[in-house]
């Protein structure tokens, strides 16, 4: 694999892909000082799904742009955002694969937890997978407000308890 830092720009654009590898510097002491980060964008009028992590490489011939250490993901169109251990993102399949330790936090409220999750972009879609004898987590936020609503049924009412003598 090739680093994405000597990656050609005019390869970049071949694939369609904007990527941007600057070097932050993060003040929180959970954060490594340098983060590499990537930005693409398959089309003009898309929107930037950004990928910052410790290390990241991409592969020309595969397409495949894969992040390791302490990775953050953001995807404000999605109102996605998550972390992980590694991530790949396929853009010929336009699918992200995270593993290790993943959370994913979706509109600021729904969340996942597990092992290995895999993204399919254009589905929407979330296929989770925990460790060995574990379980994924999901969190989801209910809205309980429609239950409530003229044209909900009302419960059915459970009988008094009686006690025979």
């Amino acid at each position: 694999m090739m680093p994405c830092s000597q990656l050609p720009k005019s390869q970049m654009r071949r694939f369609g892909l904007a990527l941007m590898l600057p070097v932050a510097l993060l003040g929180a002491s959970l954060f490594p000082t340098q983060v590499q980060t990537a930005t693409a964008q398959p089309a003009v009028g898309n929107r930037p799904l950004t990928i910052r992590s410790d290390v990241q490489e991409y592969n020309a011939k595969t397409q495949v742009i894969t992040a390791r250490g302490n990775v953050q993901m953001f995807y404000p169109a999605r109102q996605l955002q998550a972390t992980s251990a590694q991530a790949q993102y396929f853009s010929k399949e336009r699918r992200i694969d995270f593993t290790g330790n993943v959370y994913i936090l979706q509109q600021g409220a729904n969340s996942i937890r597990a092992e290995k999750v895999t993204y399919l972009i254009d589905e929407g879609r979330f296929v989770a997978l925990p460790q060995s004898n574990r379980q994924v987590e999901s969190i989801y936020m209910v809205d309980d407000a429609e239950a409530n609503t003229s044209t909900a049924k009302p419960a059915p009412k459970t009988p008094a308890f009686r006690r025979s003598n």
